[in-house]
């Protein structure tokens, strides 16, 4: 099979049937998305889809990406274009393999394929029949299709996997933040084309498709069990990062019929297991995935960037300003493809009735094990570059105090359950979750508030604005409070307990000093503040 040329994508189309095409389709009016099983499967399409398109079909000027997304190319054209590189896309027979190992990993032992799914139990969860959660068994035998997502999706966010099984290029687990367009039933080639940089914004050199600087796996692994074997930036083309092998993996294909674990469809062809071995690609040093943002310590400009990675609560606005801008004394850049779209905005907002959001998704990792499968949407806003850092500042600020609300709220539900809260290990991450859901309409109207003030002579709230976001969030934090902390009656003294809780809450809402900062700041007046 070749995924650049047979049929073996599932695609979503406008009537609501799935059917089953090549990777050219993308640019059918009549297909809107990708119909794949599993969260983590479809954002690896997405990142499938669009590294290919950047690799061959990237518009060589801002006038050109504008054409091609108001008129998408024809199959036969983008099918043109995937020909130049589909030597390198075979996912079975002889020569090299798709995301696969130069080497055919003879002396390596089978293991079940199922481990190639980032949150499938380890051998050690296994042993100990620690598998409470994840259970054993998911993916035990997958069709082709979804072995190779399977393996596409672990070679992009590989996660650490034990002594020589490197991590990803980007890190273990990193966020990826793509662009795409207000309206979910909007055509797939309109979200994939707003993710591809115009070749004039990024300048890189005209690659070679066969020399393995930019599909790794058609050369041997430059094995990485030594000092000095490390892979740099400079090291390989720049579209080496949409194709980056960490892992050294062979899949084991056999001819028989089943049914893929993963889709529930039957398959003439099964893999049930693949062969690995560690010292894969060493990635080091500073990359800048274009579907990524990266965070440093200002102090230190020169050391390594890191990548944004998921985190326990989700992904919420507390972060939203590193997702979409970027700002070097902050130490923050937000994914290239972010930055690619301000660059086009004026014109695009002409032509749009709305402004695209930011989709950002990816694991929760902790080392080994994943946690948690994450993605949410948020706005983006075209920030005039002379406002920009007054802006953000003022978002920082409202980002900080809501955080600080909630630390709040959270530690006074916890002296209401518990005598000695301090004590309490207990997970309380309901109480985050809740909080940044409901809070966020609220974060985003006073944004929108800010930055419609800022198109005029100030670059804050108004006392109006500024009034409404703090009365909302202290009402919020008092209802969840109440929600969770007075929702059952119980004996005097655990009432009493509760009440004084409340009460420390409540104080702090309406006499701290970072409130009483806030409302001095913004000229808020309360004619009466009730506690």
């Amino acid at each position: 099979m070749n995924i650049v040329k047979d049929c073996w994508l599932p695609f979503r189309l406008k009537d609501g049937t799935e059917q089953t095409l090549p990777i050219s389709a993308v640019c059918r009016a009549d297909v809107v998305d990708f119909a794949l099983p599993r969260a983590d499967f479809q954002g690896a399409a997405y990142q499938f889809a669009i590294g290919l398109l950047q690799t061959v079909f990237a518009a060589e000027d801002e006038l050109e990406w504008h054409e091609y997304y108001e008129q998408p190319p024809t199959e036969n054209a983008l099918n043109n274009a995937f020909n130049k590189v589909a030597h390198a896309f075979n996912v079975e027979g002889e020569g090299p393999l798709f995301m696969q190992d130069y080497d055919e990993l003879d002396n390596a032992k089978p293991t079940t394929v199922a481990g190639l799914l980032i949150e499938a139990p380890g051998a050690n969860g296994l042993k100990l029949n620690t598998d409470h959660f994840i259970k054993r068994g998911i993916g035990e035998e997958m069709s082709l299709g979804m072995a190779v997502l399977a393996l596409f999706t672990l070679q992009t966010n590989a996660p650490s996997g034990g002594s020589g099984h490197r991590v990803g290029l980007r890190g273990g687990g990193p966020l990826t933040t793509l662009v795409v367009p207000a309206q979910p039933e909007s055509a797939l080639w309109e979200k994939l084309w707003l993710n591809v940089i115009h070749r004039e914004k990024w300048r890189y050199s005209d690659p070679d498709f066969k020399d393995g600087s930019v599909f790794p796996w058609l050369v041997a692994t430059k094995n990485s069990q030594t000092k000095g074997s490390e892979i740099y930036l400079n090291d390989v083309h720049p579209l080496h990062m949409f194709w980056a092998m960490p892992r050294r993996i062979r899949l084991d294909v056999e001819k028989r019929k089943a049914v893929c674990k993963v889709s529930g469809f039957e398959i003439n062809k099964t893999v049930s297991t693949y062969r690995t071995q560690n010292y894969g690609g060493n990635y080091s040093g500073t990359w800048s995935h274009p579907l990524t943002p990266y965070k440093w310590d200002p102090k230190k400009p020169n050391e390594e960037h890191l990548s944004a990675k998921g985190q326990p609560g989700g992904i919420t606005y507390k972060t939203w300003d590193q997702l979409t801008f970027s700002s070097d004394t902050d130490g923050q850049h937000c994914a290239a493809v972010v930055d690619h779209f301000y660059d086009i905005c004026g014109m695009f907002a002409k032509q749009q009735n709305q402004i695209p959001h930011l989709w950002v998704f990816g694991y929760d990792m902790d080392n080994m094990k994943a946690r948690c499968w994450y993605s949410n949407h948020f706005p983006l806003f075209d920030i005039p570059n002379e406002k920009q850092d007054q802006v953000l500042r003022q978002i920082k600020q409202l980002q900080t105090l809501s955080t600080n609300i909630l630390w709040h709220c959270r530690t006074q539900i916890k002296s209401a359950w518990f005598d000695k809260p301090a004590d309490a290990k207990g997970d309380m991450s309901f109480v985050d979750i809740a909080y940044w859901q409901r809070s966020h309409n609220l974060f985003f109207t006073a944004v929108s508030g800010l930055l419609e003030n800022s198109k005029g002579q100030i670059c804050e709230l108004t006392q109006e604005q500024a009034k409404e976001w703090l009365t909302s969030v202290r009402n919020l934090c008092v209802d969840l409070f109440d929600e969770f902390a007075l929702s059952e009656l119980g004996n005097q003294k655990s009432m009493s307990k509760r009440i004084r809780a409340r009460q420390q809450l409540t104080g702090w809402l309406f006499g701290s000093k970072e409130i009483k900062t806030f409302i001095v700041n913004h000229k808020i007046e309360f004619t009466k503040e009730v506690a």
